[in-house]
């Protein structure tokens, strides 16, 4: 097996050099020129001398950003993608953990990094991507590469208000990706429909399955996600017939009916989820309008190389069911335990732990995390075994499939986004007018609630805040209080505010 994700690209680029790769609003690239482009980045990094080493990319979302992840691959660095809308404070606690030793970016956004807190080495995407290529040189750093260096870094919320970055290996890609690939019989002839940001591991699935079987990306523009009878006309126009969304844009487009106004039987061949909880009740009605289309239910924290179970909707549910995340995927094991740390038995409720290639190297930076999270499997006290715990909590139906129930902690997913509640009461909490508050989340309304003693405004308070944590965790919805509910041992008592939901 080749060691490097790149190895892809050489032959999905030799077979297929004219076909487009990827294209976004404003360009296209074939595989031909994604090769040569992201060598010429990567001959440029290995004229730095960089050799596994972390690399940002600063760039808005399109063609040219997948260029650099396969520049910093091919050089055999790791790459960790920021988001141009990130707040500075969050960019700035991303940089103190990561320390980059180089930062990918273009003229325009060039003055926008240099306010942040890094003093490091730049390369200008447009000047590297005209560059000369060293082939003998990429294939020299290639060869004392392996299969379990790191491909990326991304960032998901930390309770103390520092991000966690989950570093993820070549190989746990390729394990990942040749799975996807063979269930659903991803070819050439497949085009997928982007909706994931890059910086979030759903985004693994539409960029990998592309470059290793020759299939092409449209990288759908952010405005049509909130236009919904624009957005199945984009599908229709641009032929794509798979798509791997969170369950929000899914809901959406099943909420305003747009299907009575765009008919996509012709078109859509397979519609995959992940990242939160699909109700059945909005995918009862993507059912009835698309019955032929096949829908799959994929389920796993960024930890485990984006899923780690899978189920592909098989029978009718009713609105009120919950839709299992299935079973475990090829080359992974799961493991439920209860308090005891004990395998489950019947129906009883337990932690859904994993085991398997697809497991994260850790925490980047953050050995106290890691240590918590990426534990000794305790079913095998004979040699060295790793299982990650999720800390979410499911049961098996009679079908032996695993339902998911709740968070076990304060950490929620929501708008397909892993998020610590903690992060958002740190921000809260750091306005001058706040003395205490605390974060639920509201699962039936998929809200963030946000509990205070203060008479204050949602909109000033998500102001304030906003530059702080990125707009997908500002509250949806806030309390206030007389006074906030304390327990025995002088802490907030969060199930006395659940009664507030």
């Amino acid at each position: 097996m080749k060691a490097n994700v790149t190895y892809w690209l050489d032959k999905t680029a030799g077979r297929l050099p004219d076909k487009t790769a990827f294209a976004d609003e404003h360009k296209e690239i074939t595989f031909g020129q994604l090769r040569k482009q992201a060598m010429a980045l990567a001959t440029h990094m290995i004229g730095k001398n960089l050799f596994k080493k972390p690399v940002v990319i600063y760039l808005e979302k399109g063609v040219d950003v997948l260029v650099s992840f396969m520049g910093a691959a091919y050089s055999c660095n790791f790459y960790s993608p920021i988001d141009v809308d990130m707040p500075a404070s969050r960019v700035n606690k991303i940089l103190e953990v990561l320390q980059p030793s180089l930062v990918v970016t273009s003229r325009e956004l060039l003055p926008v990094f240099e306010q942040f807190d890094y003093k490091g080495d730049y390369l200008l995407f447009e000047e590297a991507i005209g560059g000369a290529v060293d082939e003998n040189a990429i294939e020299a750093t290639r060869g004392k590469g392996i299969d379990t260096d790191l491909l990326y870094v991304l960032f998901t919320s930390g309770s103390t208000g520092v991000p966690k970055g989950v570093t993820i290996n070549h190989r746990s890609v390729i394990d990942y990706i040749d799975w996807v690939t063979e269930t659903f019989e991803i070819t050439q002839e497949d085009t997928f429909g982007n909706q994931a940001p890059f910086y979030f591991d759903n985004s693994i699935l539409d960029i990998y399955s592309t470059i290793k079987s020759g299939a092409t990306t449209y990288i759908i523009p952010k405005n049509l996600f909130a236009q919904p009878v624009p957005l199945l006309e984009y599908l229709k126009e641009k032929k794509i017939n798979t798509i791997f969304w969170v369950p929000s844009a899914l809901i959406v487009v099943a909420k305003l009916k747009a299907f009575r106004n765009v008919d996509l039987t012709d078109t859509l061949r397979r519609v995959l989820f992940c990242g939160e909880v699909m109700p059945n009740k909005q995918l009862n009605i993507w059912r009835r309008f698309l019955p032929d289309v096949q829908y799959a239910n994929l389920y796993g924290p960024t930890e485990i190389t984006d899923a780690c179970t899978y189920y592909i909707v098989d029978r009718e549910f009713t609105d009120d069911e919950p839709l299992p995340i299935g079973i475990p995927m090829a080359n992974t094991d799961i493991i439920v335990l209860n308090d005891r740390n004990e395998p489950v038995t019947g129906d009883e409720i337990g932690e859904l732990c994993v085991r398997g290639t697809s497991l994260s190297m850790g925490y980047y930076n953050n050995p106290e995390k890691t240590k918590e999270a990426f534990v000794q499997n305790p079913l095998n006290p004979y040699v060295p075994e790793t299982i990650y715990r999720t800390g979410d909590l499911v049961k098996y139906n009679e079908y032996g499939e695993i339902i998911y129930l709740s968070r076990k902690d304060f950490q929620i997913k929501h708008m397909g986004h892993r998020i610590e509640l903690g992060e958002i009461e740190t921000a809260v909490s750091s306005l001058e007018q706040i003395a205490l508050c605390c974060c639920l989340y509201d699962e039936k309304r998929q809200k963030i609630v946000l509990f205070i003693e203060e008479e204050l405004d949602k909109a000033y308070i998500n102001e304030q805040i906003s530059s702080l944590v990125p707009e997908y965790m500002l509250p949806n919805k806030v309390v206030t209080l007389p006074d906030m509910p304390i327990n025995a041992n002088g802490k907030i008592d969060r199930v006395k505010l659940k009664e507030y939901l």
